[in-house]
């Protein structure tokens, strides 16, 4: 796909949702996991994270479901790579009929283990489809891009089908036959292609994909270990391997009402942090259509009014963390 939201678009589709119909992405993430679904025409609602993933919270999933309008799709977003309980959530899509697309765009390399066996984030081995990001700041990149997993031969029929202007040349499904090179047209579909020389780069560089994510993770220990007593780290939960997209660390005590101060020093000390995310039911657009109000999803609201990213990227040197590290613990061992 020509980028990830393209890609949330088309499997949103694909799903068969639209207007009149629900989807629940979770409300910590990027604007696309839930503007893949109103693009569909479909209202869009959202269940709390949970504090020891930060992914959606699929007991409170669960009884939203019994209370309401059961979503006609489900948006699982691996935020910071974590994974969420996919195997929970796919059973929850069996007995209530909704679509599981697990919003793998953080979780390239990603892991989890489940009854004994290793699935990677992505494989769809509890999931109808998933999703991946090749922005540039994604673990593997294609300067831009995004692509659609799924083991449904006919989900994947469609969503080609959409992303390529609707156009179908299987000779069994076209109303009549010109010849080789007749094609139809048989929906509205889009032009989400991704182009060959950005496709030839990402995968150049699936090569390296296990030595960057694993290079990815001893930084994160690195800083896990640094932070411990400061600020609570990023969630790893036992039964997984992150490939840790972004390393979001949580401020507590004094400094968690001071951010802007933090944020504000590292950049003096010429290191680049970054917020992930704004919740999106906070977002003006989303505010004014569902009427959320501050405090209807407190464990997302929480987590956004005291994270800050730090820089993580494979190439890191042993001096770039130090200096990272040196920076933080300076500011956070000081008064704001």
């Amino acid at each position: 796909m020509a980028n990830g939201t393209a890609a949330l678009h088309v499997a949103a589709l694909a799903s068969g949702i639209g207007p009149g119909d629900v989807g629940v992405p979770s409300p910590l993430t990027f604007l696309a996991s839930a503007n893949g679904i109103a693009y569909t025409g479909a209202d869009v609602d959202f269940v709390d994270v949970t504090s020891d993933t930060l992914c959606l919270d699929i007991d409170a999933l669960a009884d939203r479901c019994a209370r309401r309008q059961a979503p006609k799709l489900v948006v699982a977003v691996d935020y910071a790579g974590v994974p969420c309980d996919l195997p929970r959530l796919y059973e929850l899509a069996g007995a209530y009929g909704f679509t599981l697309l697990e919003d793998a765009s953080h979780a390239l390399g990603s892991e989890y283990r489940h009854q004994g066996r290793r699935y990677r984030c992505g494989g769809c081995g509890h999931a109808h489809m998933a999703t991946l990001s090749f922005h540039p700041v994604k673990v593997i990149t294609c300067g831009e891009g995004g692509m659609v997993l799924t083991n449904d031969d006919d989900l994947a029929r469609r969503i080609r089908q959409l992303a390529c202007h609707g156009v179908e040349r299987e000779r069994g499904r076209l109303t009549r036959d010109d010849g080789p090179w007749y094609h139809e047209m048989h929906e509205l579909g889009f032009n989400y292609r991704i182009t060959d020389f950005q496709a030839a780069l990402g995968v150049s560089q699936m090569r390296r994909l296990e030595e960057w994510c694993r290079r990815r993770r001893e930084i994160v220990r690195r800083y896990d270990d640094a932070f411990a007593d400061l600020a609570d780290a990023p969630p790893w939960p036992d039964h997984t391997s992150p490939a840790f997209h972004i390393y979001v660390l949580r401020l507590r005590g004094v400094w968690r009402e001071h951010r802007h101060r933090f944020f504000e020093r590292l950049l003096e000390a010429g290191i680049s942090p970054q917020v992930h995310y704004i919740p999106v039911h906070t977002q003006p657009y989303y505010q004014a259509r569902l009427g959320y109000a501050p405090g209807s999803f407190p464990i997302a609201e929480d987590t956004y009014s005291r994270c800050v990213s730090l820089p993580l990227y494979p190439s890191m040197s042993e001096a770039d963390v130090s200096r990272v590290i040196d920076a933080v613990c300076a500011i956070l061992s000081g008064a704001p």
